[in-house]
């Protein structure tokens, strides 16, 4: 029997399934392959600290209203989870191997502790000393002590000690590898032609004589473990708690979160394994799963430069948007045009630009945005700072709920308060994800508006990795309903619903895209019924919202063409009932396909928006979104285009069925990569305009 809805987690599992197949892919260049299986491993971290950790508490609700939430019972998708999850580590561990084989033709070696030559020796002893030492806490364990603290991002040693004339008793210890302080990775003195590294823990394994001279033991076995805590914390309704608070006590609540995965090196002396496990209060129901020798392969993300010149090919390099070009003021051109934005193709910096000129211009008076993610080092920021400095008005809707960036939102609250920016909170129990920005001047005794709306965060280091889009614009009726939003947000304590129902140009969650998304596929449903065209194009990170989905059933019973490009979470599944199947592909390649489009036919007038929303229930129901209707006929075509590209791909594409195999797109047609595409697609216009 076919399910109606694919759980989230399982099909969440099977979108990391395809960024384990890009770290398989021998044509994907080494050092890409590589860092793959960083993406993966980080993925799968965060995976079990909310999404596991989810299940495992929601075990405690009823039956029904856990399948009302999770598409089926948290004990049958968990045992499903815990078969594919080993499934995969067997995978990512044959993966592994075969890079190292690689890696060994090109002459490349991860050293251990125990492969190190005379002069290599000494230099792991003097890097230790002079480098490492300071930050290198060893602590012993028995039963008569308390555990310490473990943190859930951090690798440890775990360390077995014994003395010669010791016949039974084995002393334990553990060390948190600093690889924050260290990172993770030691160029080691190497022979002519070849490139030696070695992991920090492995440095430290070499110094455990050192280390422990003092108590004499003479015999070690150390091995790596690491240890996932559920990381979700709840925002309680205690009215007299500020918003800053709860973060902040949130953060430290998560320290307290209870584990959720143990995992170590199947090699750990037994009896340490054992005293851990009991000592962390683990029990069968949670995973322990014995593993390979490395963990936190998360830092391979950050792998040395070590590989023979992988040069980057000419069409991974961002270039000027032909609209920017002749050193044009920014603001100047999108007064007079709109102008679409195609990240990591076309570069961010305009974006950048129009804050920078913005908090230099006389005439600015106020500039409003949002901020969800932002780059360490923020020129977004730290033009913003220099826009109140100058004497802007500026009003920053700063998310501090943002998973996992919290603390460091925290930090840029403060730092812009202390500015004199006006830092909004947002709406209690509602995220702030949409992406807008708002900028006014006075000039000629006209007041001026202009700003963009976008898929993705506006973070410039992330706009060089991931696709998005960016919409900037002077459109009066765009700029009214973004002033409509922030006008909303200054005002969290009232119904926030009936503020923003008035919005005309922007499809706005909570109030009206959900309704206003089937009410388009419900006009695309009628033409259908009637014999006519009936098409539509969804773009999106993930699609999990049951109420859409069933409207996307209808549509294919209907006969209406549905053709989906969904990068993560599917939920949906073809019926034998459906006239025309649901079209579903998943593209994972070097770029992390990130922006949300749709394209309804609507009887030959072809609507497009751009969105910032994923089609999921937390997002349309209990986040601020928006979406914008492109206006702009030539910008229209483009995104039409671009869809029509991707939706062509035969070579990064992976088809979204019910067995959630992830077989590829296979057709016999020429390969069409999408990504490679879309930047000659995009280049092309470059040079004609």
């Amino acid at each position: 029997m076919i399910k109606k809805i694919i759980p989230r987690d399982i099909s969440w599992l099977s979108f990391n399934g395809r960024v384990l197949q890009e770290a398989a892919d021998e044509d994907v260049p080494l050092s890409e392959r590589i860092k793959f299986l960083g993406i993966f491993s980080n993925n799968m971290d965060e995976f079990f600290r909310v999404r596991v950790a989810g299940l495992k508490r929601a075990m405690l609700f009823s039956e029904k209203e856990a399948k009302e939430i999770f598409f089926e019972t948290p004990q049958t998708i968990l045992e499903e989870l815990n078969d594919l999850i080993i499934k995969q580590q067997k995978k990512f561990d044959s993966v592994w191997g075969k890079i190292q084989t690689e890696m060994a033709k090109q002459k490349v070696f991860i050293k251990t502790d125990l492969e190190l030559d005379e002069e290599q020796q000494q230099f792991v002893k003097s890097y230790y000393q002079e480098e490492v030492e300071s930050n290198v806490i060893p602590l012993l364990l028995d039963d008569t002590r308390p555990m310490p603290y473990l943190r859930d991002k951090s690798l440890y040693l775990g360390i077995a000690m014994r003395k010669t004339d010791w016949e039974y008793e084995t002393r334990f210890a553990i060390i948190e590898i600093p690889a924050r302080r260290n990172g993770r990775f030691l160029l080691l003195p190497s022979p002519k032609g070849e490139k030696h590294v070695m992991l920090l823990e492995d440095v430290i394994k070499f110094n455990l004589p050192y280390i422990f001279s003092y108590f004499g033991f003479d015999t070690f076995r150390a091995n790596a473990f690491k240890i996932t805590k559920d990381a979700e914390f709840d925002i309680d309704n205690d009215i007299n708690t500020s918003l800053v608070e709860k973060i902040e006590k949130g953060i430290k609540n998560r320290r307290k979160g209870k584990p959720t995965r143990f995992v170590f090196d199947k090699d750990m002396d037994s009896s340490l394994v054992e005293f851990l496990i009991r000592k962390l209060n683990l029990s069968k129901k949670d995973s322990i799963i014995p593993g390979q020798k490395i963990h936190n392969f998360k830092h391979f993300m950050d792998f040395p430069k070590v590989f023979k010149s992988e040069s980057r090919p000419k069409e991974r390099t961002s270039f000027e948007h032909p609209d920017f070009a002749g050193h044009q003021r920014v603001s100047d051109v999108i007064l007079k045009k709109d102008v679409l934005l195609s990240f990591p193709y076309h570069t961010f910096l305009p974006v950048i630009d129009l804050v920078r000129e913005a908090a230099m211009d006389p005439d600015v008076r106020s500039i409003q945005v949002t901020i969800y993610r932002m780059a360490e080092n923020s020129k977004i920021a730290n033009a913003l700072v220099n826009a109140a400095r100058n004497g802007k008005e500026v009003t920053v809707m700063l998310e501090l709920r943002a998973r996992f960036d919290e603390e460091h939102n925290l930090e840029w609250k403060e730092r812009f308060e202390m500015e004199g920016i006006k830092v909004l909170l947002g709406i209690p129990d509602k995220k702030v994800h949409a992406k807008l920005c708002i900028i006014k001047k006075r000039a000629q005794n006209k007041t001026l508006q202009y700003g963009f709306v976008s898929t993705g965060n506006i973070n410039e280091k992330t706009a060089r990795i991931y696709g998005d889009y960016c919409l900037m614009t002077s459109n009066r009726m765009v700029m009214a309903d973004i002033n409509k939003i922030f006008a909303a947000l200054k005002k969290p304590k009232m119904a926030i619903s009936e503020s923003l129902k008035t919005c005309k140009s922007l499809l706005v969650c909570p109030t009206d895209m959900r309704k206003a998304l089937v009410e388009h596929i419900n006009k695309e449903i009628f033409e259908a019924l009637a014999g006519k065209k009936a098409h539509l194009i969804v773009k999106i990170n993930s699609l999990s919202d049951k109420i859409l989905i069933r409207k996307l059933y209808e549509a294919a019973d209907a006969g209406v063409k549905v053709e989906m490009i969904v990068r993560g979470i599917y939920c949906a599944v073809n019926q034998k009932r459906f006239k025309e199947p649901i079209r579903a592909i998943s593209i994972v390649d070097e770029y992390l396909e990130h922006a949300r489009v749709m394209y309804f036919y609507a009887a030959g007038k072809e609507i497009v928006y751009i969105s910032s929303a994923d089609w999921m229930t937390r997002n349309l129901d209990h986040r601020i979104e928006a979406a914008v209707r492109i206006s702009n006929k030539k910008i229209k075509n483009e995104l039409i285009d671009m869809l029509e590209i991707q939706l062509k791909d035969n070579v990064k594409a992976r088809v979204l069925n019910n067995e959630l195999d992830n077989i590829y797109v296979s057709n016999n047609k020429s390969p069409q990569r999408s990504q490679v595409e879309l930047y000659k697609y995009l280049r092309k216009k470059t040079k004609h305009e």
